[in-house]
């Protein structure tokens, strides 16, 4: 098979890439530009820009009509600093730095229930990473931008990015793999450019950056092997790099069969982080009773990025997303809880997060949906409730 020759010219590039492209000032200031995640090289004007680290007052500038934010260099500009990126109609953005000389984009809010954005963004080098996303019968990248209900918004060949690929609908019952390619090394299996890359990538649902991953430093691989995201819509992290051929890459069978060869890890946290994150759970939970649901959900949040395998974290998560009306979101951590959930409890744990989901799919007038859910709940848990409510969508006409 030949290789799929991407049709840019060197003077484009350099011409892009000069226009487009931030910098670090010689005297040390720290250069943002913010791009539209899902229109290729369109800045965003506007947008404030937050430099934060813990201990230190933070420092904020307004994005320029280039969508650039410029800082004085006051802050370490390492993983202790983050950049935090707000504008109405988009979703916050929370990055570890360094920042310097970076260009990050910004997802528009999404509307509708069980949609995703994935966005990709790295730095000067190389020049061509790619997005790819598999599920069945579907392989969605510069080859195929659009798929079954999913399509590559932007796929950018001149470094920074963002490329971009949006799912509109996750399909109940597939299941979704989300890989990065070394397009420029895609010859090189053992190349670590790729490992140098800081290339990062953003999973929104909703209005809301939900997951975010750092490629492994000091790798080698041409492909990153990011996430999927399960039949019953949890996520499993890989974050790992494989070497591929451009014949694994391109053909749909030989690409899934490397991610599947992945073993996903096992994720351990100390007894130390798991009482941190029993704390941020218990002030989520105080916030949440005084009705204070952004600090709760700040808190529970907090709580996962503490201990990732704490399932009622989720759940609560889940509740306080949808009081919040962030329902798209809700039904991200309640699936969570629903996987997580375990001991004695668990049954009625996964129980009170499908009948969450289904009233959520009811509300939406998602009739099958709904039903699926409340079905899924009395499963686990037998309730009055859900009969009713499995009643309810029979009477609209739910199979």
């Amino acid at each position: 098979m030949r290789y799929l020759i991407k049709p840019i010219s060197l003077i484009a590039t350099l011409i892009l890439l000069q226009c487009l492209s931030p910098s670090a000032r010689a005297d040390g200031t720290i250069n943002i530009q913010i791009l539209n995640a899902i229109v290729k090289d369109q800045v965003v004007a506007g947008a404030t820009v937050t430099l934060q680290k813990n201990g230190e007052q933070s420092v904020s500038e307004t994005t320029t009509a280039q969508g650039q934010a410029s800082f004085p260099k006051r802050f370490v500009d390492d993983q202790t600093t983050l950049l935090i990126v707000k504008k109405v109609g988009y979703s916050n953005l929370v990055v570890k730095c360094p920042c310097a000389g970076t260009t990050y984009a910004i997802s528009p809010v999404m509307a509708g229930l069980d949609g995703m954005r994935i966005v990709l963004n790295w730095g000067s080098s190389p020049y061509d990473l790619d997005s790819h996303l598999v599920y069945p019968r579907n392989h969605v990248s510069f080859v195929s931008q659009k798929g079954d209900q999913a399509h590559l918004d932007v796929d950018d060949t001149t470094s920074y990015g963002p490329e971009t690929i949006t799912i509109e609908k996750k399909k109940e019952g597939q299941r979704y793999v989300y890989a990065v390619h070394n397009y420029s090394d895609r010859e090189n299996l053992n190349s670590d450019s790729l490992s140098k890359s800081a290339a990062k990538v953003f999973v929104y649902v909703g209005q809301t950056l939900i997951k975010t991953y750092y490629v492994p430093s000091n790798k080698s691989g041409n492909m990153w092997a990011v996430f999927a995201v399960t039949a019953g819509g949890e996520f499993e992290d890989y974050n790992v790099l494989k070497s591929v051929s451009s014949h694994d890459r391109l053909e749909l069978a030989e690409f899934e069969g490397v991610i599947e060869k992945t073993t996903v890890p096992t994720s351990t946290f100390s007894v130390i982080r798991q009482a941190d994150a029993k704390t941020s759970n218990r002030l989520g939970e105080a916030a949440y009773h005084s009705g204070k649901y952004d600090q709760a959900i700040q808190h529970y949040q907090a709580a996962i990025e503490s201990d990732g395998n704490y399932g009622q974290a989720y759940s609560n998560l889940g509740l306080v997303f949808q009081k919040a009306g962030r329902v798209s979101e809700a039904l991200w951590a309640n699936r969570k809880a629903i996987a997580l959930a375990s001991g004695a409890t668990a049954a009625v744990v996964r129980a009170s997060s499908h009948y969450n989901n289904g009233k959520i799919y009811e509300t939406a007038s998602q009739w099958q949906d709904a039903m699926r859910e409340f079905r899924a709940a009395k499963r686990e848990n037998a309730n009055p409730v859900y009969d009713k409510s499995i009643l309810r969508m029979q009477q609209k006409g739910a199979r």
